[in-house]
C-alpha cells in the first residue's frame, strides 16, 4: 500500500485502501493465476449416496473458499453400472479427458487423512499423464479440530464456543480410529497429540482394518486409568466401510462420534493443500512455454511485437 504525506501532517500516513480493517477480517485469498490447472478431488470410493453427498458439500466449501478454482471429483470404478449414468467420473476418465481436451493435467489432491491402500494405484495412475498428486491432508491441527468437533457434537466432549477447547470431557481417554493399515495408525499419531492437547486426555490412534488394533488401543487406554473411552474416527467418510465404524464400537463397548464428513475445515484444507501444489506446477508450465518459444525463434521482436 503507497504512503501520501498530508499539508501540516507531521508525517506520513498511509493512503486508505480497500481492504477491510480489524484483527478479525478475514485473510485475503490468494489470486488462482490464470490457466492454473483444475483440482481434481480423488476420492477412494465408488460414487454411490453417502460418498457423493459428502463430495458435493466439500467442493462447494472449495468453490466459496477459491472461487477461481475450478473443482471436479473423481471417483474409484464401480465395477458395475457405469458411472457416467449418474453424470459421475472415474479419476481415469477425467485425467483421459483433460489429455485429450489439451488442458493442464488436474493437480489431484487424495480424499483421505492419512496413508491409504488406494494411493499406490492413484500415484500410478496420475503418473501416465504427469498430473501432480499432492500429500494426504493430515496429519493437520485442522483435522483435529474436526474430530474434537464431532466428539463433542456426540457429547463426548464439550468445547469453549470461542476457541474449541476443551473444558470438560464426558470420555477420559480417546482411540482415534482410522483406516490404512499400521501405517495410517502411526500416521494419525500426530494428529492423535494435537487432539490430546485440546482434550487434556490421553488419545492413542488404533486402524480399523488391522484386527485386535481397537481393542489394544482401548485396553491400553484403560491400563493409564482410563475409566470411559471413546472412539473418534479419524475417516472423512468415503475411506472407510461403515460396518468397520459400527463394529469397532460394538465389539469395544466404546461409544464413538461420527466420521470428519464434510466439516467446513476439511474443506478449506483441501483448497489451501491444492493451492501449495500450484507454485510447482506454474513453474513447470512456465518452462514449458519457455522450451516451445524458443523452439520457434524470435518472431517478433520486442513488447510491442503484433500479435
Amino acid at each position: 500500500m503507497s504512503t501520501a504525506a498530508i499539508p501540516g501532517a507531521p508525517l506520513p500516513v498511509r493512503t486508505p485502501g480497500s481492504r477491510a480493517r480489524g484483527r478479525h477480517r478475514r485473510p485475503e485469498r490468494p489470486e488462482i493465476p490464470a490457466g492454473s490447472p483444475a483440482l481434481l478431488l480423488a476420492v477412494p470410493a465408488a460414487a454411490g449416496p453417502d460418498s457423493r453427498s459428502v463430495v458435493e458439500e466439500l467442493l462447494s466449501i472449495v468453490r466459496s473458499e477459491q472461487n477461481g478454482v475450478r473443482t471436479v471429483a473423481g471417483y474409484l470404478p464401480s465395477g458395475g453400472t457405469d458411472g457416467e449414468a449418474d453424470g459421475e467420473r472415474t479419476v481415469a476418465e477425467l485425467l483421459t479427458e483433460a489429455a485429450q481436451a489439451g488442458l493442464p493435467a488436474p493437480v489431484v489432491v487424495p480424499l483421505v487423512p492419512g496413508p491409504h491402500d488406494f494411493l499406490p494405484a492413484l500415484h500410478g495412475l496420475a503418473a501416465e499423464f504427469g498430473a501432480p498428486v499432492t500429500d494426504a491432508l493430515g496429519p493437520h491441527p485442522l483435522l483435529a479440530e474436526a474430530v474434537h468437533v464431532r466428539l463433542s457434537e456426540a457429547g463426548l466432549a464439550r468445547a469453549d464456543r470461542a476457541r474449541l477447547f476443551a473444558i470438560a470431557t464426558a470420555a477420559d481417554g480417546v482411540v482415534l480410529t482410522t483406516v490404512g493399515g499400521q501405517a495410517a495408525a502411526d500416521a494419525a499419531g500426530i494428529t492423535g497429540m494435537l487432539l490430546a492437547a485440546r482434550l487434556a486426555v490421553p488419545v492413542v490412534a488404533a486402524a480399523l482394518d488391522v484386527p485386535g488394533s481397537v481393542a489394544d488401543a482401548v485396553a491400553h487406554l484403560k491400563e493409564m486409568g482410563a475409566q470411559n473411552p471413546a472412539l473418534a474416527p479419524l475417516v472423512i467418510g468415503p475411506e472407510a466401510d461403515a460396518e468397520l465404524l459400527a463394529t469397532a464400537a460394538e465389539e469395544s463397548g466404546c461409544p464413538s462420534a461420527a466420521p470428519v464428513g464434510a466439516y467446513q475445515a476439511v474443506g478449506q484444507l483441501v483448497a489451501s493443500t491444492y493451492l501449495a501444489a500450484l507454485p510447482a506446477v506454474d513453474a513447470e508450465a512456465l518452462a514449458g512455454e519457455a522450451g516451445a518459444a524458443a523452439e520457434d525463434g524470435p518472431r517478433a521482436g520486442g513488447r510491442h511485437a503484433a500479435q
